[in-house]
C-alpha cells in the first residue's frame, strides 16, 4: 500500500484501492449508516480544512506536542517493560500509524532497538483483517505482536479486538494507546483525555491514506482490507511535520514513575470507574437510544465533527475557552453545531451524532 510515509517507518498491510471507490458526502453516508449500511463499505469525502482551522491546528501542535511526546515516551517504556525487546508493533490503521512511528522512533533512541512496525485494519462489527494476521504470524511468534492505536474513546475497538483475537492462539488482545480516558488499559501513556494533535486532521496527517475499507466486490477473499492513497493532496501533507514536532519534544532520559504508574500530564483528576458507564449515563440524560451515537473524548469528538452529522457537542464546564479544545469549538462553529457545557468526569468533551429520522 502506498503512503507518504517512508518504508523504514511502517509497512502498511492494506490493499491499494485508489480510484475504485467514489467518496460520498457526509449527509449521504450518515443516512446510509443509520439505515444499516456498514461504514466500512463507503469512504467519506476528506474534509478540507479552512485557513482558520489550520491556524488552530498549528497552535494545537505547538502547545500540545510536549504532552503528547511525554505520553508517547511513557507508553514506549511500558511496552518494552511489558513485551520485551522482541516486540513487533502492529498499529491499527489509520489513527494508530503516526503513533506507531513515534513509538518506534522513541524506542530506537532510548533502547537502540529497531522494532518492526506494521499497520493493519480492524473494523468495528467486521473484525480484524485475517489475511494481515496470517501474514504477521508467518513471520513472527504470536507473543511478539502488540496492537497499538492513538487513543481509546469508550473501548469499542478493544472489545472488537478481544473477540477477534481468540482465533489466533498466543496473540494478546492488549492494546497500547497514548491516551485512555475510558480507563480500560494500563498500557497507555496517560488516562487523561489529552489532545493528540494528529486527531485534528484526517489523511493529511496520516500518510495521505484513507480510513480502511471492506466490501466484497472490491476486497477479495485473499486480499488485505483496502484503503485509498490521496496523492492529489501531497501539497497539503503534514504527516512528517506532525511526527517531527512530537519527536523534538521527546525526553529520552525521563523514566517511568517508580511505582510503575503513569503520572498524569496536567494535574487533572482522572476518575476511577470506566468511561463506558459515563457514556451510558449521558445516553440516559440526553435520551439517546443507541450508545454508538455517543463519541466521547477529544479524538472521537473531532472525528464526529469531521466525518459524521453531529447533533451537539458537550464540553466539560472546566474546559470552557480552554485552548486544548479550540479546534473542537472552531469546527462546531463552522458546521453550526451547538455546544453545551456539561459536567463530564472521564472526558473533556463528547460528540453526539444526530439521529436521522428519515433513516
Amino acid at each position: 500500500m502506498r503512503s507518504s510515509y517512508r518504508q523504514e517507518d511502517v509497512t502498511l498491510l492494506l490493499k491499494d484501492i485508489t480510484g475504485l471507490v467514489k467518496p460520498q458526502p457526509t449527509q449521504e453516508r450518515e443516512q446510509l449508516i443509520q439505515s444499516g449500511k456498514h461504514y466500512s463499505e463507503m469512504l467519506p469525502i476528506e474534509y478540507v480544512p479552512t485557513q482558520k482551522y489550520m491556524e488552530v491546528y498549528k497552535e494545537a501542535l505547538e502547545k500540545y506536542a510536549r504532552p503528547t511526546a511525554l505520553a508517547v515516551g511513557k507508553l514506549s517504556d511500558k511496552i518494552i517493560q511489558t513485551k520485551g525487546k522482541a516486540v513487533v508493533i502492529v498499529s491499527l490503521a489509520r489513527a494508530g500509524i503516526p503513533i506507531g512511528i513515534l513509538v518506534k522512533r522513541y524506542i530506537r533512541q532510548k533502547y537502540q532497538l529497531e522494532v518492526p512496525h506494521y499497520s493493519i485494519s480492524i473494523i468495528k462489527g467486521r473484525g480484524i483483517d485475517d489475511n494481515a494476521m496470517k501474514y504477521l504470524l508467518e513471520r513472527y511468534q504470536p507473543q511478539q505482536l502488540l496492537f497499538l492505536d492513538g487513543w481509546i474513546g469508550k473501548g469499542a475497538i478493544l472489545n472488537e479486538l478481544r473477540k477477534d483475537i481468540e482465533a489466533y492462539e498466543g496473540v494478546s488482545a492488549d492494546i497500547a494507546v497514548v491516551a485512555d480516558p475510558a480507563n480500560v488499559t494500563e498500557l497507555c501513556g496517560t488516562h487523561e483525555d489529552i489532545l493528540i494533535p494528529s486527531s485534528c486532521l484526517n489523511c493529511t496527517v496520516s500518510g495521505l491514506v484513507s480510513r480502511t475499507f471492506l466490501r466484497d466486490d472490491i476486497i477479495g477473499p485473499d486480499d488485505f482490507h483496502g484503503a485509498v492513497y490521496y496523492g492529489e493532496l501531497a501539497d497539503s501533507d503534514l504527516s512528517y511535520e506532525f511526527i517531527d514536532a512530537i519527536e523534538r519534544c521527546f525526553e529520552i532520559e525521563s523514566a517511568l514513575a517508580e511505582d510503575g504508574q503513569t503520572q498524569e500530564l496536567s494535574g487533572r483528576t482522572v476518575f476511577s470507574g470506566y468511561g463506558i458507564d459515563e457514556v451510558r449515563e449521558l445516553a440516559r440524560v440526553f435520551d439517546v437510544d443507541d450508545i454508538n451515537l455517543i463519541k466521547p473524548g477529544i479524538g472521537e469528538t473531532t472525528r464526529v465533527l469531521l466525518r459524521r452529522v453531529p447533533w451537539k457537542v458537550l464540553i466539560d464546564e472546566t474546559y470552557r475557552n480552554h485552548p486544548e479544545l479550540s479546534h473542537i469549538v472552531r469546527l462546531a462553529e463552522e458546521k453550526n453545531v451547538p455546544i453545551e457545557y456539561y459536567p463530564l468526569k472521564h472526558y473533556k468533551c463528547c460528540g453526539i451524532i444526530r439521529k436521522l429520522a428519515e433513516a
